[in-house]
């Protein structure tokens, strides 16, 4: 499997079918720290950042990397400092690769300035 990070979101307006189960277990492997919800429609992290300004920096930095990429995630900023960002590819109620790209560099933003 190529590396996710390195690979570009593709529109999606439908048509094709969301990834099964086993398909995403595989995309997983590449982001590890993330969990297939129990439905298999999404993904999803908690981040952990050390304060509430910092948790706010964080979701302005997957803003950037969301819309270069034109796939956009759900955000959840709770308890003042934790993140949860959950994937799903809403034109087709399910996941698709993108959503695993877009992890992926999710990850990378967090890794290099946040959690």
């Amino acid at each position: 499997m190529t590396q996710l990070k390195n690979k570009k979101c593709v529109p999606c307006e439908g048509g094709v079918r969301p990834l099964s189960a086993a398909e995403a277990r595989e995309f997983l492997k590449e982001i590890g720290e993330w969990v297939l919800t129990p439905d298999a429609t999404s993904i999803e992290r908690e981040f952990v950042c050390k304060d509430f300004v910092d948790a706010v920096l964080f979701i302005t930095d997957i803003a950037h990397v969301a819309e270069e990429e034109g796939h956009h995630p759900d955000i959840n900023l709770h308890d003042y400092h934790l993140v949860t960002v959950t994937l799903s590819t809403h034109a087709i109620k399910g996941l698709s690769e993108n959503d695993f790209i877009l992890a992926a560099k999710i990850d990378q933003v967090a890794g290099d300035s946040h959690p």
